[in-house]
């Protein structure tokens, strides 16, 4: 992208809202609210008002950055369906960066970004030469991985069962920065990073008729 350009990017894939603007490198806003549900009614009107609030309007955006998890499968599909739905509007191209990527900018030499995948399990990507590819953690695969990685610093949002280090950057703001380095004309639409399965069971077949 051209310098002071202008991202927009936001993130629904945890228990939150949140959202940044960033004009070339620097930050002009930044939002989170923490919330369980009610991000698909909160997002947009988060946008409006952060772009009212720093005097731009919609046609000002050169880019948008948007949280593709893995995370909450419901939060995940609300962000990405609104950068594709934006990004088709406006003619500006949307990227899409993963939760790990996220929580690695701004940290210097090799890590581990490390987010929370419930049941005591954790989602991790290794960066900066570490062989780690994006995976699904359970308890015990974890264990192993801190014993294979004992001299790499992990990286981690939330608090888990490991030493860890917090982010450099709110979520939000770390998706502008990458998205701006990263935004291209004619970018292939962003799309969910999904690493395990659904919690939700699968739906059973309806019963037969029986005739009478």
């Amino acid at each position: 992208m051209q310098p002071n350009q202008t991202v927009l990017a936001f993130d629904t894939s945890a228990a939150h809202c949140a959202a940044a603007l960033l004009s070339g490198s620097r930050l002009l806003r930044s939002e989170m609210r923490e919330m369980v549900k009610g991000q698909a009614e909160a997002l947009m009107p988060m946008l409006e008002s952060m772009l009212s609030d720093a005097g731009l309007k919609w046609n000002d955006l050169s880019a948008l950055g948007v949280g593709i998890g893995p995370g909450n499968f419901t939060g995940i599909r609300i962000a990405v369906s609104a950068a594709r739905g934006l990004a088709l509007g406006l003619e500006i191209p949307a990227v899409g960066v993963s939760s790990m990527e996220a929580l690695a900018e701004g940290h210097e030499g090799p890590c581990i970004a490390l987010t929370d995948a419930r049941r005591g399990a954790v989602y991790a990507q290794g960066f900066q030469g570490v062989a780690l590819a994006a995976q699904h953690l359970t308890a015990s695969e974890f264990t192993d991985l801190q014993h294979t990685f004992q001299t790499v610093p992990l990286i981690a949002a939330h608090t888990l069962d490991a030493p860890t280090r917090s982010p450099a950057m709110p979520i939000a703001e770390a998706i502008a920065r990458i998205a701006e380095r990263r935004a291209v004309p004619d970018l292939a639409p962003p799309a969910p990073l999904y690493l395990r399965p659904a919690d939700a069971a699968p739906a059973k077949p309806a019963p037969a008729l029986l005739d009478k």
